[in-house]
């Protein structure tokens, strides 16, 4: 995907986590503004299977995250208007919370 399209869909993993994270405390939001807003690290899946393992560690270790699936977009050849995963926000989360996460993955 273009760079414009992948800054659109890594904003709406970070948007959308931090209001999950909401849910959970909330508080969270204000806490993070804080700090600072917090680091943010991009990182690229080489696979979707380790896309949605990831996902699916940090729902299990409580970690709030988002599945972003971008779905009636044509933007050939990546997408074709059909749903398909486009990145996956988590956190707000400590560095040991995450560092068995996303070890996997390189920096964008």
């Amino acid at each position: 995907m273009t760079g414009g399209k992948a800054a659109a869909q890594l904003g709406h993993a970070f948007v959308n986590s931090l209001l999950e994270a909401s849910k959970q405390n909330p508080n969270i939001v204000s806490e993070y503004q804080d700090d600072g807003l917090g680091t943010k690290v991009c990182l690229v899946s080489e696979t979707l299977q380790d896309l949605e393992i990831a996902y699916h560690k940090a729902k299990d270790a409580g970690i709030p995250c988002s599945l972003i699936i971008d779905s009636g977009h044509i933007h050939l050849p990546d997408f074709d208007g059909l749903p398909i995963v486009t990145a996956l926000g988590i956190g707000p989360c400590t560095r040991e919370q995450i560092k068995n996460i996303n070890k996997r993955f390189k920096l964008y």
